[in-house]
């Protein structure tokens, strides 16, 4: 036989809600999806090819038209290929230099070939 003064009360009467508790408990989620919203959620730019050329931010503006992508796509590999044939500086002062890739191979398998005699 159980002790009832050692039992849980059921008999208690229920605690009663404030009104200031929920609308707290709403605004702290409410806030919660705003930060998720704005600091999580990457932001949503709508597709170019969906808004007129003109009214696309200046370095969106190449993906409005099949002919716009084209050419910019032509204009950046004809970028790629002249950087890829010359030799410049990326930074003097860290003796950081652009080679072209042939002869960047080629003193990479010189370096090896003279790590493995040693």
């Amino acid at each position: 036989m159980s002790n009832p003064s050692m039992s849980p009360s059921n008999d208690s009467p229920a605690r009663s809600v404030s009104v200031f508790s929920v609308a707290a408990v709403f605004v702290g989620f409410a806030l919660f999806l705003l930060v998720v919203k704005y600091v999580y959620l990457p932001h949503q730019f709508p597709a170019p090819h969906s808004v007129a050329p003109e009214q696309l931010p200046a370095d969106q503006a190449w993906k409005a038209t099949p002919e716009a992508r084209k050419a910019y796509l032509a204009e950046l590999r004809a970028k790629e290929q002249k950087q890829a044939a010359a030799y410049a500086w990326i930074d003097q002062g860290k003796g950081v230099v652009q080679l072209p890739i042939d002869r960047a191979m080629e003193l990479t398998v010189q370096e090896l070939n003279a790590r493995a005699k040693k």
